[in-house]
Formats: structure tokens, C-alpha cells, sequence
């Protein structure tokens, strides 16, 4: 059985594992008086700033695409709403590959190329979330109780910092001691079949033609400014549900719920993050004392303002720019087998 079907299953018992703990929690009457209690206007104001983290996402991929040349958002942004799309349908996070892919082909660039740029996106949005998290604990006074919860995410962050400094570590001697790098991971791979090393080993010297980063302070500010503005306009949509359902919590309440689901999604689930997701929101707004129904009311609300309208809009230029659905998902079985 491929890997990737193996991980889609792993995940799809997750998922219907962590829906089932969260259903025994509540009464579906309660649920939907919870819901009807919702501001409309909260909901349309979290959807507006969750297009808006995707179009400042659209802004540091710019930056971090220079080295190819500049590449007009017109561009860019119709690829970040696809990529999201996809990974809300696609296992694995093959939205990332799909991203790549789509504006590739627009652009007429280099895929690996891209996706290299994605790395480096997601490493900012590792050391972004490592910030949101020290920001977190420095600030948020904690509900009595949740001392345990402190720990586990102080040795989430720690887990987090060495996992990017080693990617960090990887792509600097990859740059600095290609060949040696290079030989080392074919040394590495040596028990896996043949077929591995000969597809891995080609992809990284591609991977690495993209491996760059502009070194203008203008660019260097523009990729720190776009980080945080993504994480704030991306962060908002909570604080804005909440109020929604007259909840008033601090901004920074909004942010430790933000670094629940960064964690949450990083753990196997069926496409979009489902039940993994709604448990960290869940566990995120318990902790600060509210019942079980509204909690759960919340985190419905939280993942459907992330969930529906960016495979909406992502459907929309699949259409409306002529790209086949089919060839994506093609696109996205072949990564997996990689």
C-alpha cells in the first residue's frame, strides 16, 4: 500500500476518533440555539480578514520570489487561494505542491523552483509562530488549571525551534557544501530502493536552483512585516467569532487558540484538519472556562470561516483562469508518491 494511502487512512481515523470525543460533549439543541446566537457581521468581518491573510501571504511570496523576478499578485494570489483549497481536499498538505505547481505553470517558472520559496515560507511561519508563542507566555495570564498546558506548549515551541534550526542547518550546508550534503543523503537513502535516490537526488538539485532569498533591506522588512501582518489578519477571524457570540476575551486569548491549531494541524487528519482542528479550538476556549456546547459551537464556526470560503474561492479560479481540477489532482497523487 502507497505511503500516502497509509497516512490518508491514519488520518481519517483520527479525525472520526477526536468528532466522536468532541459530539459526547454536547446536545445538538444546544448547539443550534448557540449558533443562532452568532453576529452575522462578526462572521462576514472573520471572512473578510481571512481573504486578507491569504492576499498578505500572496504579498511575502512576491518577496520571496525576486530571485525569479517580480511576479504581479494578480498572479500570486489566485495560486495561495488554490494551494489552500487543495489542501483542504487533498491529503498531506499537497496544497503546498499544488501552489507551486499552479503558479509554475502561469508563470512559466521552474516548479521546484517555487516550492523552494515555500520552504522559506514556511520557515517564517515557524519562527512567526514561535514569536506568537513566547508572546503568549509572557502575556496571557493563564485559567488556574492550565499550568500543565504551559508546559506542553513551552516543549511545543521548543520542539518547533529545533526542528527549523535543523531545516536551517540542512539548507545552509546544501547551499555552502552542496556536494558533500548531497553525498551524505545518498549515503543516507542507501537502504531504501534505487528508485528513491534517483528520484529524490534530481528534485534536490532542482530544489536547490531555487533555493534564494533577496538580501535588500527594503525585501528583508517587506518579508518581517508581511509574517506579522499574516498572523494578525489571520488571528482576527477568532477574536471577531468571538465577539460574535458576545464573548469578550483579550486579543492575546485569540492568539493561544492560534498556536493551539498551528500544533493541531501539524498532527495526521482527514483534509482539512478535521476533528483535530476542532478539538484544539475546543480545548483553547475550555480553558478559559466557557461550557462545552459553546465551545464547540465556536470552533465549528472557527474552522468553517477557514474552511468553506477558501475552497469557494479557490474552485472560483480554478475555473474562471481555464485549470483542470483533474490535473491537479494528479499533480497532488504524484507528490504523494514521492
Amino acid at each position: 500500500m502507497k505511503r500516502s494511502t497509509v497516512l490518508f487512512w491514519i488520518g481519517i481515523g483520527i479525525s472520526l476518533l477526536l468528532l466522536l470525543m468532541l459530539l459526547r460533549k454536547i446536545d445538538f439543541q444546544s448547539l443550534l440555539a448557540a449558533l443562532r446566537q452568532l453576529d452575522l457581521r462578526c462572521l462576514a468581518a472573520a471572512v473578510l480578514f481571512t481573504f486578507l491573510s491569504y492576499w498578505v501571504r500572496a504579498v511575502r511570496w512576491r518577496y520571496l520570489l525576486l530571485h525569479e523576478r517580480k511576479i504581479a499578485l494578480g498572479s500570486l494570489y489566485p495560486a495561495v487561494l488554490v494551494g489552500y483549497m487543495a489542501n483542504n481536499l487533498f491529503p498531506a498538505r499537497l496544497g503546498e505542491f499544488i501552489r507551486a505547481w499552479v503558479l509554475a505553470e502561469k508563470e512559466h517558472l521552474q516548479t521546484p523552483s517555487v516550492f523552494a520559496s515555500l520552504v522559506i515560507d514556511r520557515l517564517f511561519d515557524g519562527f512567526s509562530v514561535m514569536v506568537m508563542l513566547a508572546g503568549v507566555l509572557l502575556t496571557l495570564q493563564l485559567p488556574a488549571g492550565m499550568e500543565q498546558s504551559a508546559s506542553l506548549l513551552r516543549a511545543g515551541g521548543t520542539t518547533m525551534l529545533i526542528f527549523y534550526a535543523g531545516v536551517i542547518l540542512f539548507l545552509v550546508l546544501l547551499k555552502l557544501r552542496t556536494s558533500v550534503t548531497i553525498s551524505f543523503l545518498t549515503h543516507l537513502l542507501k537502504p531504501f530502493p534505487a528508485v528513491i535516490a534517483e528520484k529524490t537526488i534530481p528534485l534536490i538539485g532542482s530544489f536547490l536552483g531555487g533555493l534564494r532569498i533577496t538580501y535588500r533591506r527594503s525585501d528583508i522588512l517587506g518579508i518581517l512585516v508581511s509574517s506579522v501582518l499574516i498572523w494578525v489578519s489571520a488571528t482576527l477571524p477568532i477574536y471577531l467569532i468571538l465577539l460574535g457570540f458576545g464573548i469578550h476575551l483579550p486579543l492575546t486569548a485569540s492568539f493561544f487558540i492560534m498556536v493551539l491549531l498551528v500544533f493541531a494541524v501539524m498532527v495526521p487528519a482527514a483534509p482539512g484538519y478535521i476533528g483535530t482542528y476542532h478539538l484544539a479550538c475546543y480545548t483553547g476556549l475550555a480553558a478559559f472556562g466557557l461550557p462545552d456546547t459553546q465551545s464547540v459551537s465556536i470552533a465549528l464556526v472557527v474552522h468553517g470561516v477557514g474552511f468553506f470560503p477558501v475552497i469557494l474561492a479557490g474552485l472560483y479560479q480554478v475555473w474562471s483562469q481555464g485549470m483542470s481540477l483533474g490535473k491537479m489532482r494528479k499533480q497532488a497523487a504524484t507528490a504523494g508518491e514521492q
